[in-house]
């Protein structure tokens, strides 16, 4: 089976981090056929971003995150998730 990994930068998204993964999840559930990771870069958020990110990861084993001690940038953020991400594609999305 093929694997995606959906690569996600994320700064200051605490407001946008729940819609986006019930859309996410509906999304993988309907396509057949394909495992899916969803690596979270978390990048210096100074809100709730985190926090979410984890509580989320407790719901769900696809998800993964990293999270960077300061806001390094969105080029960052992609460039270190190139790092851990496992799948046979890579999809960047912006969390918002």
């Amino acid at each position: 089976m093929k694997k995606v990994s959906l690569l996600i930068p994320a700064y200051n998204e605490e407001e946008t981090l729940g819609l986006l993964y019930n859309e996410l999840n509906k999304a993988m559930d309907d396509i057949p056929g394909y495992e899916f990771e969803i690596l979270f870069v978390n990048d210096g958020s100074n809100d709730n971003t985190l926090n979410i990110i984890r509580n989320l990861r407790k719901r769900d084993s696809r998800i993964n995150y990293i999270s960077f001690s300061r806001n390094f940038g969105k080029e960052t953020a992609m460039a270190a998730g190139f790092d851990y991400v496992s799948g046979d594609a890579v999809v960047i999305m912006d969390a918002d």
